[in-house]
């Protein structure tokens, strides 16, 4: 089986991210996908970071909007304490689902940085590194497959989607101004988060 694994903060998942896994989805031919939000993200400090049962439920509705294939939202790294390191998530899904092929989902910026992530040559010997732009170019991602393929011996796929403009950080800056989110969130994502007072400095449990 073709199992897509797709982590993040996902603080909150957003229409971009529904977005990438559909096309990847259908570009990849996956089986299934595990969206995974991690407890503390190691590569990027987390601004207004909501709890993690909040953004595994906002996680949650947004697969809801995705019909290409199965997506579970797996609470994973939310019960390991400390950083959430990718290598530990591939040995773990690896033991779990010994027969299947794993894709790990990623964008530009990711992609450029993966070989500085800890224990990277462990991780690019569990599974294939799935890489999309955020920009119109795709040289740079061009370069450091060809670079990642040559020092790791990496499985590498590059897609080019179709990017799409909505961010976490655009949406929880508007939430704050108490500007509307048209277009950057699914609508149930959107909902819970008003529910909850998410970001806007009044959460709610």
């Amino acid at each position: 089986m073709r199992l897509g694994v797709y982590g993040g903060t996902f603080n909150p998942m957003h229409a971009g991210h529904v977005h990438i896994l559909r096309e990847m989805i259908r570009r990849l031919s996956l089986d299934r996908v595990l969206v995974i939000p991690a407890n503390v993200p190691p590569h990027k400090q987390a601004e207004d970071l909501a709890d993690g049962a909040h953004r595994l439920a906002m996680c949650r509705l947004a697969a809801e909007e995705v019909r290409e294939a199965p997506v579970e939202v797996s609470d994973l790294e939310l019960q390991r304490t400390g950083p959430s390191y990718t290598a530990d998530t591939l040995e773990e899904l690896h033991r779990r689902y010994p027969e299947d092929k794993l894709f790990l989902l990623m964008g530009e910026d990711m992609f450029l940085t993966v070989e500085h992530w800890v224990r990277a040559r462990e991780i690019m010997s569990l599974c294939t590194l799935c890489a999309c732009p955020r920009s119109d170019s795709m040289e740079a991602l061009r370069a450091k497959k060809r670079q990642l393929e040559a020092e790791f011996s990496a499985r590498c796929v590059l897609e080019d989607v179709p990017y799409h403009p909505a961010s976490s950080t655009e949406i929880r800056a508007r939430l704050r101004a108490g500007e509307p989110l048209t277009g950057l969130a699914p609508a149930k994502v959107e909902a819970y988060i008003r529910a909850h007072g998410l970001y806007m400095g009044k959460e709610k449990p």
